[in-house]
């Protein structure tokens, strides 16, 4: 079976044939539980993100911070296992028909098997993966099993990141560019400044795949103002604290239902 590459490609087409960036919602695998997380990308995709990213929890995270290690912790004193991640992936796409990608770190790839991840995660239904911390230089191996199988391959870039070396990771990828606004690890931040729509201009110099901006969007305010320069925005620590900071998992539902579309206006402009 293939991968869901072509879904993503369409879902970010559409969003930017209405004249509007996607809004794409990040939350981890199991949490609070494999089904709650389950019931949490329904519910985010109900409250109108166009895609999620399911994250891969991981035990020595790079780029996440404080929100996101928390429910990363809880997943895997859960017992999270890889196939969890597959089955979250495989019941949200059945359930909406919309792009779902995993978001991972190398490290679980590499001892699952490359091969292996990338045919059960195409069986799933899943659109592709997004994989901060490989380089480019080392990619061939996944990029060459997630091109036979359908799939995304999303590089991350960062302000640090020089033009030479965008054109080298933007060559390299598919689906979209995942453009890290600031430097530091994943929260919700005050602003979301100037910095990130300067990425987004040099990064587009670079490609024709879509570019969309994560790391510190947390409301619609922030969305909207994303919105005015990437083709989306990427939101995960807000889902994330709202999940948090429910009394229980009903309310953790409703909380990210609601805010999904608070910022589904926010990349309208309805904010």
């Amino acid at each position: 079976m293939s991968g869901n590459i072509r879904l993503l490609d369409d879902t970010l087409a559409a969003a930017k044939a209405e004249g509007r960036s996607a809004l794409i919602a990040y939350l981890p695998a199991g949490f609070p539980t494999v089904d709650g997380g389950i019931a949490a990308v329904k519910a985010v995709f109900d409250g109108g993100a166009d895609v999620v990213e399911v994250g891969l929890p991981h035990s020595d995270p790079v780029l996440d911070g404080p929100v996101i290690q928390t429910a990363d912790d809880i997943a895997l004193r859960g017992g999270l296992k890889i196939r969890d991640v597959l089955r979250t992936v495989r019941e949200a796409y059945a359930a909406t028909g919309k792009p779902v990608l995993v978001m991972t770190y190398w490290n679980p790839i590499d001892r699952y098997g490359v091969e292996r991840f990338t045919a059960e995660l195409a069986e799933a239904g899943g659109a592709g993966c997004i994989l901060p911390d490989l380089p480019v230089q080392e990619s061939a191996l996944w990029r060459e099993h997630a091109a036979k199988h359908g799939l995304a391959t999303v590089f991350v870039v960062a302000p640090s990141s020089k033009d030479e070396r965008l054109a080298t990771i933007t060559a390299a990828g598919s689906g979209f560019v995942y453009a890290a606004s600031l430097m530091g690890v994943t929260g919700t931040r005050e602003s979301v400044g100037e910095q990130a729509q300067e990425l987004v201009r040099r990064t587009k110099a670079t490609t024709g795949l879509p570019v969309c901006v994560g790391l510190g969007v947390s409301n619609a305010r922030h969305a909207a103002q994303v919105a005015g320069f990437a083709d989306g925005v990427i939101v995960g620590s807000a889902f994330v604290r709202r999940m948090l900071d429910a009394e229980d998992e009903a309310a953790g539902l409703a909380a990210v239902r609601a805010l999904a579309g608070e910022l589904a206006d926010g990349v309208r402009g309805k904010a």
